[in-house]
């Protein structure tokens, strides 16, 4: 199964909206977005390309209760998980939180099969040392509104475990 991983969009629908068509294209049939989406209107693009949202709010909040109320009121095509997320796509156990150091600790626990963080607006995959002896996956697809850096997403497979960053065209 492949998934498309965003992060820190701060109210830009387009880019958002570009990088999940994009996903959808490469053949994600899922979307982790790492937070920082502020506005809920941000989503409605990327809504509109048909796949399942898995958000969380990240430090810039903007308003929990539209997140909520659009997430019921989807049919379950948004998915909001508070300030952290704790998922299954496709057998493997995946955690979303925005900042890179707290996804850095759950990485180590061995406890999940890849985790995905946001607010550095740096893209980054790695796999870190975890400990039961293994290593987690830990991914973060930077910013994909490109807000003092490239704009970014993540292409995943999680069949293979394979994570490639992708950039917009400007």
């Amino acid at each position: 199964m492949k998934i498309c991983i965003v992060s820190d969009s701060h109210d830009r629908s387009e880019p958002l909206a570009e990088a999940v068509r994009a996903g959808a294209a490469k053949g994600a049939r899922a979307v982790i977005h790492c937070g920082d989406i502020i506005g809920t209107q941000t989503l409605r693009a990327a809504m509109g390309v048909g796949l399942p949202l898995h958000v969380i709010h990240g430090n810039n909040l903007g308003d929990s209760m539209s997140l909520n109320r659009w997430a019921y009121e989807s049919d379950g095509l948004l998915r909001y998980h508070g300030a952290e997320g704790r998922i299954e796509l496709a057998e493997r156990r995946v955690f979303i939180v925005h900042y890179p150091e707290y996804g850095h600790a759950m990485a180590c626990t061995g406890d999940w099969d890849l985790v995905c963080c946001g607010h550095s607006h740096v893209a980054a995959v790695e796999q870190v040392a975890n400990v039961k002896g293994e290593a987690t996956w830990l991914v973060n697809p930077g910013t994909v509104a490109g807000l003092a850096a490239p704009a970014t997403w993540i292409l995943g497979d999680l069949d293979a475990m394979r994570f490639d960053i992708q950039t917009l065209d400007a």
